[in-house]
Order: structure tokens, then C-alpha cells, then sequence
């Protein structure tokens, strides 16, 4: 077999396995496919203001803008540009002049095709075909104007996953590579909040009700990924769990009744869903009826009302909670929609430092057990690699050094090690998935596995 033939029938494979394994499909992609020649010109046409840009593919697989000569790698970088847009998918707005179809087209087939492929090879897992059905059902849905909804936790169930800590790249590239966002953005909301699967707008003057944040990024990421978030408003449960409120026009009575049934200390003032007039207070209430018993409503709000998008990192708001106590939350489409107080904020910091605590102690305790019962020359040859102090190791070098047999005899632990190694493996998981600052609060039971170790740990460590 020569070793053209040989690369023509692996290359099919590779393509979809990096495909629907988690990558986000690129320009130069349609070129090795064949789907789009180099030199091809592209267009981009806004008819809502009448303008029309254009651009060519380059040998390289990059879209370079005419007639500048600049050139990028992402379609939604180079429409951004062109047109002086926040946002925009330029996969769905940059068409092929010779042929009339948007790269987004190309881009369906060409996953089609890696699909197919995958079908012939034996031992090729089904996960990357059903997803791909599914998101492409989802597609034809969005595109009908009857998007799917699903709760957060469904959606992230698609692919297997409990939790935004678990394949997240893969999670947000597969629904990329199908033109599908989702409304609002799911990792800036709860895990129990409601979804729509849309179609990225195709006119970027439509962009800013669906995608764009105060830092908006092209749609679908210049460099193939997201940037970093953190934990935002929308992740805390309150901040879209409903909203009591009353009309500009309400009497304190009524205002003071939904505070009591409520236990709330604070209360929103709307003139419709998205017209945020002001918010009333016990004290606000208590000024205006000590100035006079008769006030009315009007006289007892105050004005000073902040409302932020849910899609805010919370660490920006908290100079307005520390001011006033608390903030109303906007959803995706501007409807004050939540609030978020100082207890929501303690609460939800509170939930993410313990485990930092149990997770540091456990680390401190089996250093301990490893370093009293082994020297370095010992833990470097089951590590693999050189170590000059025993406050290198990770939680996962930990497990290895206690899996092996011969140091599990030395600490002479009257405990089951496979039992033992299992529970260690769970925890390494946790672990991992805490440090990297996933905004799900843990499984419930995640503090009492780390507590029981680590009582463990103390209990047998000091036998060692």
C-alpha cells in the first residue's frame, strides 16, 4: 500500500474524529475537504444599512478582507472588522460569490461527511454521531423559529456531562460547529435555568439581544475557544428565579403587605417588565411615613435602583452590593427579571471555600503520610519524573505513589487498597474540578466524602 493511498483512507478518520471530538471547524477545514477553493471571494452584504463587504480565501485556509489585505483565521473575526461590529457569526453572514451558499452550509456537509465516515470505521464511538443528529435536529428547529428548551443539566446530559466543569471546550465547539447558541448563556446561568438551542442572529445588528455581553467576543471564538468567565450574577440561584415587584402607582400598604408575605427587605418598582422606576425599602417606607403618616408610594421610592445583566462577573458588582445591599437582575432579553443581595453573595462564596479547605487539608495530610514513610529517590521512580521536594507532588501523583503495592505494605494500614484508591480517585476528580473554578456548586455529598478522608487521614496517618 503506498503512502498516498494509506493517508487518503486515514485522513477521513482523523478529520472526524478531530471534528466531532471537540474542535471548532475552520475556513482552511473546507479547503482540505475540497468543499471551498483557495482564491474563493466571499461577501457580506448588511442590506439594513446597505452595505456590502467582501473577501477571498487565501492558500492558507484564512479569510483575507478586500481590499485591505488583512487576514483571519475566524470568519467572525474578519466580519467584525469589515463591518465595525461588536458581534457577529460569520459563518452564517459570509457567502460564496460563485455559489450563493454561507460558509455555514460548507460547514454542515463537511461535518455530514466526517459523520459518515466515522459510521464505516469499526470501533468508532457512537456519542460523536448522536450528538451531531441531535444538534442538527436542534438546527432545523432554531431555524424554524421553534427552538428547543431545555434546562442547563439536560443540556449538558446530552454529552454526558454533570456538570460545566466536564468537557466544556467539547460542549461549546459541537454546538459552535452547528451555528446554535444558546439563550441565555449557559454557563452564565444556574444549572436549573431554562435554555432556547437559537440560530446565532444573522443580521449583527440583532446581535446584542442574544450574544452580546459588556465584553463581547466574535461567536464563534477567534482562536476556536471562550475566554475565561467567571462566576457571574446569573450563576447565583435568585439572580432569574422570579421577581416581586409593584406598579409606580401601587399604595405602601400593598408594597408593604408582599414585603411581609415575602420576608423581603426591599421590594422592585416597575412600570412594565423592563422599566425599572426605582426600589422601596423599610427604610425608604420608614423616612417617607415619619415625614408624613399619609405618604404615598411615590414618596417612598428611591431612585437609586442598580440593574446589571446576568451575564456580569460578580466580582464587578460587588462594589454596588457592599453600597446598597443589593442589585436587580436583567435576563437576556432585558427584563428585570431577579435580584441578588449581600446574603446570595456570602452564601454562594461560602459554598465554593469550603471545599478549597477540606481539599487543602487533605493535600497537607498525604504529603505527610508520604513523606514520613518514603524518600524522594522512592516517590520520583513511581512518579516518572525528578523530585526535589515532596510539595511537588499533585493529587494525582499522590494516588500513584499510594496505588503501588510495596508502599501501601511499608504504611502497613489495616484498610482495603483498592477501596482506598477508588475513594482517592473520586476525590482527585473533585479536586480538579473545584480548582478550576467551575461555577456548579458541588454534588451534595462531595463536603462529607472530603471530611470522612480526611478523618481518615488523621486516623491512620499517625500510625504510619
Amino acid at each position: 500500500m503506498t503512502e498516498d493511498v494509506l493517508a487518503a483512507r486515514i485522513a477521513p478518520v482523523q478529520r472526524s474524529r478531530y471534528l466531532l471530538g471537540g474542535r471548532r471547524v475552520r475556513v482552511g477545514d473546507l479547503v482540505e475537504a475540497g468543499l471551498l477553493r483557495p482564491g474563493a471571494r466571499l461577501r457580506f452584504v448588511r442590506r439594513r444599512v446597505g452595505e456590502t463587504y467582501q473577501a477571498e480565501v487565501t492558500d492558507t485556509g484564512r479569510v483575507r478582507l478586500l481590499p485591505d489585505g488583512q487576514e483571519f483565521r475566524s470568519p467572525s473575526g474578519a466580519a467584525m472588522v469589515a463591518a465595525g461590529m461588536r458581534a457577529v457569526d460569520g459563518w452564517l453572514v459570509w457567502t460564496v460569490e460563485e455559489t450563493g451558499y454561507p460558509l455555514d452550509v460548507l460547514r454542515q456537509e463537511l461535518l455530514d461527511r466526517a459523520v459518515a465516515s466515522a459510521a464505516d470505521e469499526p470501533g468508532e464511538e457512537t456519542l460523536d454521531r448522536r450528538i451531531h443528529e441531535r444538534l442538527r435536529d436542534a438546527r432545523i428547529r432554531a431555524d424554524g423559529q421553534h427552538p428547543e428548551e431545555f434546562s442547563v443539566r439536560d443540556l449538558l446530559s446530552l454529552w454526558g456531562a454533570k456538570g460545566r466543569g466536564d468537557q466544556i471546550s467539547r460542549i461549546e465547539a459541537d454546538l459552535a460547529n452547528h451555528g446554535l447558541v444558546t439563550s441565555p448563556e449557559f454557563r452564565k446561568v444556574t444549572l436549573d435555568a431554562t435554555v432556547r438551542l437559537v440560530v446565532a442572529p444573522r443580521d449583527s445588528d440583532e446581535v446584542s439581544a442574544v450574544l452580546v455581553g459588556p465584553d463581547p467576543t466574535p461567536v464563534d471564538g477567534d482562536d476556536g475557544n471562550s475566554g475565561p468567565i467567571g462566576l457571574t450574577v446569573g450563576n447565583l440561584p435568585s439572580a432569574l428565579g422570579g421577581l416581586k415587584s409593584v406598579a409606580p402607582n401601587a399604595t405602601i400598604d400593598e408594597a408593604i403587605t408582599k414585603m411581609l408575605l415575602n420576608d423581603f427587605s426591599q421590594l422592585a418598582v416597575l412600570n412594565g417588565p423592563r422599566n425599572l422606576r426605582g426600589v422601596v425599602t423599610w427604610r425608604s417606607i420608614a423616612h417617607a411615613r415619619h415625614a408624613d403618616p399619609h405618604a404615598k408610594l411615590s414618596e417612598a421610592i428611591d431612585s437609586e435602583a442598580v440593574a446589571v445583566r446576568y451575564d456580569r462577573e460578580l466580582i464587578d458588582v460587588l462594589p454596588d452590593l457592599q453600597r446598597i445591599g443589593f442589585v436587580f437582575v436583567r435576563n437576556q432579553d432585558n427584563v428585570v427579571a431577579g435580584i441578588v443581595t449581600t446574603a446570595d453573595v456570602v452564601q454562594a462564596y461560602g459554598e465554593m471555600a469550603l471545599p478549597f479547605f477540606q481539599i487543602g487539608e487533605l493535600d497537607r495530610s498525604l504529603r505527610r503520610v508520604i513523606a514520613r514513610n518514603l524518600d524522594l529517590d522512592q516517590v520520583a521512580r513511581l512518579c516518572s519524573r525528578p523530585v526535589r521536594s515532596f510539595d511537588e507532588l499533585s493529587m494525582g501523583e499522590y494516588q500513584r505513589v499510594l496505588s503501588d503495592l510495596s508502599t501501601w505494605t511499608i504504611l502497613g494500614w489495616p484498610l482495603d487498597r483498592a477501596t482506598f484508591i477508588e475513594r482517592l480517585d473520586e476525590i482527585r476528580q473533585i479536586r480538579n474540578d473545584i480548582m478550576h473554578f467551575n461555577p456548579d456548586p458541588p454534588p451534595p455529598d462531595t463536603i462529607d466524602k472530603l471530611r470522612k478522608l480526611n478523618s481518615l487521614l488523621r486516623r491512620y496517618g499517625e500510625l504510619s
